[in-house]
């Protein structure tokens, strides 16, 4: 091969570095994968190695089945000689000829996390645990993580002898490696961890491994947790034919155990080590890259390295600082009409959408919808397909609809309130006999046989719940009745004390679903529920995109790695969202999230929009936060607010939604509202001065003779006059009435 015309200067030394410990730093976009076929073929062709003496692991099986087929297309069926596999596959390979030394059969039955969550019950009924003190996913998680770094029960349990709720999962610890062994069982995180321990007690294993792997590569060597760093340090104690490939400064994945140091410590694992620096980068725009270094450049803990490009610069960072997250999605989608009008050859999947959270999308979804945009969301599901949403969404409908026998089996029991699946089938069955609906049944609870007081007496109490529910259904707004159900229930309680590790995402999608229900009232002349359930409807039935549809692509910055688009959109960038609230107090988690920020940055090849919002809806509550810090780490030469004028975002929904501003015939009335600031009435609405009803729309600018100047967020329709959410300059958040307020246009 020809190596010198395939590969640039950087690239070609190392692939043709063989021999020793090598560190492969490729930035972002810089051909590594390229650098890694390329490199294998040229150790099987030039070099003549016989390819069974090459070890090639990635973290995924699409990752690894991409390289397998690059390769083959460079040397042939050779590869089929090879391993190219992940960590959890290579290991299950050696586990299979290997196992009955640690006391298992080579037929060993791997659990998935169904299998997983029953035998941790079944090891808590044994040891008299109440998972209303210590759940089940608290148990799992904490014995992954200790398998993650290589603690045995054992440890664990000498660890924690005086921490009382740590020892109680130290004996479900030790009691759940038991039951697997006893079933000659492994879980997922056992195939690493099983495999290291087979390594550290049976040297002559070891031994054979290091002599069959002469070379070892391993691909996002800084997505490495402790028990894979480990499995690759003793197979590479052998020859010290390693070479890593990865980036630093794409360490994204610390929640789930990945550890930086694993590479930024790579020289110290191994003195002699070669350091090639990848920093051409071949898929964006220069401006995009050098906002991307900008941003990096602030982190401490880090290998140095700059990005460029053979490129032209490309357009500047295009920055909206939109009035209110509504606004922020409506531009997002206006932005993607005018490009697509301007650019016909632009096609829907050529645009991305990330942001930090996945309760994020509802917004976007929203607006996407109006303006008739497909889109497919990656990485999660859409907004009203989560279980949490789901859950809240089938007590609405039940209390709605009390003959909805599905709504009613989905909530009975959750929150969990000991009415077990035994109990729902006795009921059902009942209900069957009797050709009633289950609520009619359960509302005689004493009829039905066979149930026990237990049981009656948790019905009962459900049943008051519900009947407490459906009295408020027309009486309160939607938002306060979700707002009910969350609190009544314990829905919320329950997932604030959850120690599982998505409790906080699920909280926080639970406080958008008050906002879409908030924004609803605000927005909606029917403002009941079956009006709100029927909207909700139509947002969840649009069917799923295949994944190479034409369509845009929504979706977290964390699944958005290793992907690339012409045109991003990097919405959320405010303080508190983007970088979330903790990373502002805690240096290593801004530098994760500043990680995470070039991660972002580094998927646009053409263009790259950064969006914020002066205010935004949290748990049906309005909010304001600064623009992000990241934003200010980039120069300013390199960045531009977007020009578009503002009410142009604005009369581009209302043409897609075929709706006017607002109106109203202008009317003085008294109101009683315990949130909102009363003022003295106008005088004289005749006056040119003061804002007239016609011109109100969300986003100008008004003067308050009391307040200032600020920013009006959002609009509602009350009785015969309208509410205003207004964000004043220097007083904060304000709600008035256009009817008794002065206000002045500005």
């Amino acid at each position: 091969m020809d190596l010198k015309n395939l590969l640039n200067k950087e690239q070609y030394e190392a692939v043709i570095t063989i021999d020793g410990p090598l560190l492969v730093l490729a930035g972002a976009g810089s051909g590594k994968t390229r650098v890694l076929t390329h490199r294998v073929a040229h150790m099987i062709k030039d070099l003549n190695i016989y390819p069974s003496k090459i070890l090639a692991i990635t973290f995924t099986n699409k990752a690894a089945g991409e390289m397998k087929d690059r390769i083959r297309e460079l040397v042939g069926d050779e590869v089929e000689g090879m391993w190219i596999s992940t960590f959890h596959s290579s290991c299950v390979r050696i586990l299979r000829r290997e196992i009955d030394k640690l006391g298992y059969n080579k037929n060993f039955a791997i659990y998935d996390s169904y299998d997983q969550k029953v035998l941790v019950k079944q090891c808590m009924k044994e040891l008299n645990i109440n998972d209303k003190d210590i759940t089940d996913r608290e148990i799992i998680n904490k014995i992954g993580a200790q398998k993650d770094v290589l603690v045995s029960p054992e440890q664990f349990k000498r660890q924690n002898e005086g921490n009382f709720r740590m020892n109680k999962i130290a004996d479900v610890y030790l009691l759940y490696q038991k039951k697997l062994k006893d079933n000659n069982a492994l879980d997922f995180d056992d195939l690493i961890y099983k495999t290291v321990e087979l390594f550290k007690d049976h040297s002559d294993v070891l031994e054979f491994y290091q002599r069959k792997f002469k070379y070892i590569m391993v691909d996002e060597y800084q997505d490495t947790n402790r028990s894979q760093y480990e499995f690759v340090r003793l197979l590479a104690q052998g020859h010290k034919n390693i070479c890593v490939v990865g980036d630093d400064d794409q360490c994204i994945y610390a929640w789930r155990g990945a550890d930086v140091r694993n590479i930024l410590d790579f020289e110290q694992d191994y003195p002699n080590a070669k350091v090639i620096k990848l920093e051409q980068n071949y898929r964006s725009k220069g401006n995009i890259l050098k906002a991307a270094n900008d941003v990096i450049s602030n982190n401490s803990n880090r290998k140095k390295k700059v990005l460029r490009t053979e490129s032209e610069n490309g357009g500047k960072i295009k920055l909206y600082r939109a009035y209110s997250d509504m606004d922020e999605g409506r531009y997002v989608a206006f932005k993607i009409k005018e490009t697509l009008e301007k650019s016909p050859q632009r096609q829907y999947r050529d645009f991305a959408v990330l942001y930090r959270t996945n309760a994020q999308s509802r917004i976007f979804e929203d607006a996407f919808m109006k303006a008739n945009i497909p889109y497919r969301i990656i990485g999660g599901l859409k907004f009203y397909d989560r279980k949490e949403i789901k859950d809240i969404m089938a007590y609405l409908k039940f209390i709605n609809n009390p003959l909805d026998d599905v709504s009613l089996r989905r909530i009975i029991n959750v929150p969990k309130r000991n009415i077990g699946d035994s109990t729902v089938q006795k009921i059902q069955s009942f209900a069957a006999s009797m050709e009633e609906s289950l609520y009619n049944v359960i509302l005689d609870a004493d009829e039905v046989m066979n149930l026990s007081k237990r049981s009656i007496n948790s019905i009962k109490k459900f049943v008051s719940i519900i009947n407490s529910f459906i009295k408020s259904r027309d009486k309160i707004p939607v938002s306060n009745l979700i707002r009910e159900i969350l609190d009544i229930t314990g829905y919320l309680d329950e997932l604030k004390d959850s120690k599982e590790a998505d409790s906080i995402s699920r909280v926080e999608n639970l406080k958008e679903l008050v906002s879409a229900a908030s924004e609803f009232e605000s927005t909606s002349e029917d403002t009941s529920l079956s009006a709100f359930l029927e909207k909700v409807t139509l947002v969840s039935d649009i069917d799923n995109f295949d994944d190479n549809a034409d369509s845009v692509v929504l979706m977290t910055v964390h699944s958005a790695k290793g992907l690339e688009f012409p045109v991003v959109f990097m919405v959320g960038m405010e303080n508190g969202i983007f970088p979330g609230i903790q990373s502002l107090d805690d240096s290593k988690e801004m530098e994760e999230s500043r990680r995470l920020c070039y991660v972002g940055i580094t998927r646009a090849k053409e263009q790259l929009y950064m969006t914020s919002a002066e205010s935004r809806r949290v748990f049906g509550r309005v909010v304001a936060y600064e623009q992000s810090n990241f934003i200010d780490e980039i120069s300013s030469g390199l960045k531009e607010y977007d020009t578009v004028k503002k009410n142009n975002v604005s009369s581009f929904s209302d043409s897609i939604l075929n709706k006017n501003t607002f109106s109203w015939t202008k009317k003085v009335v008294s109101h009683t509202l315990s949130n909102e600031v009363k003022a003295s009435p106008v005088n004289d609405i005749s006056n040119d001065k003061y804002l007239k009803p016609e011109a109100i729309k969300e986003g100008i600018k008004v003067r308050h003779s009391k307040f200032g100047v600020g920013t009006i967020v959002s609009i509602s329709k009350n009785g015969n006059d309208i509410k205003l959410t207004i964000v004043f300059d220097k007083m904060g958040i304000k709600n008035l009435m256009y009817g008794i307020v002065p206000l002045e246009a500005v």
